[in-house]
């Protein structure tokens, strides 16, 4: 799952917002020094991910991928789910999406404090001034998303055009996200993690 997913499975506070959202900014962080509740946020985080990335639905959506870039099938799919859950939010929650996402921003500028090292400070502020959540719902803001993070790749890689494989093979990852989805919010419900 990619930022929005993990703050949608999130708790309501600042502290619950810095830690689901530092899974994808904690390597080299000390998490012994994190306050508890950033902490507990991080483990939710990485909880979400092992279930995703465990679940035979995703593991088979994985292998629909082209071999030229089942590498980082699971990176595309994570940045397709936020699309996913965004086109089909009604199916899943009753929250108001606008005020959800506004929340979101706010939590992440107040959170801002406690977010360790520089990166994460700047790439949670580009989501805030350009919208990111907003812009996921568009497909082609998802192609330009994901040809971003190739080219951040330091190695040579066939990542770029990943939506070809994704738009080829969009049936079956909708349908396959639409019966996994819900699997996961009973996960984390379940775990109670940050209860």
């Amino acid at each position: 799952m990619n930022h929005f997913a993990h703050l949608v499975l999130s708790q309501a506070t600042v502290e619950s917002t810095v830690g689901n959202l530092l899974g994808d900014f904690a390597r080299g962080v000390d998490t012994n020094s994190l306050p508890a509740l950033v902490c507990a946020g991080l483990l939710n985080h990485r909880a979400v991910d092992r279930f995703t990335d465990s679940h035979p639905l995703v593991l088979e959506m994985k292998r629909r991928f082209s071999s030229r870039r089942r590498r980082f099938a699971g990176i595309a799919l994570d940045i397709y789910f936020d699309h996913l859950l965004l086109i089909h939010w009604e199916r899943f929650e009753q929250r108001d999406l606008d005020e959800l996402i506004a929340d979101f921003y706010q939590r992440m500028a107040a959170g801002q404090s406690l977010m360790p090292g520089t990166q994460m400070r700047h790439v949670t502020r580009r989501m805030i001034d350009y919208d990111w959540f907003r812009s996921y719902r568009d497909a082609d803001a998802i192609a330009e998303s994901l040809d971003r993070v190739a080219a951040r790749i330091r190695f040579a890689n066939n990542f770029d055009n990943a939506i070809h494989d994704l738009q080829h093979h969009h049936d079956f990852i909708r349908d396959g996200f639409l019966e996994f989805y819900p699997q996961l919010q009973r996960h984390v419900f379940e775990l109670a993690i940050e209860k």
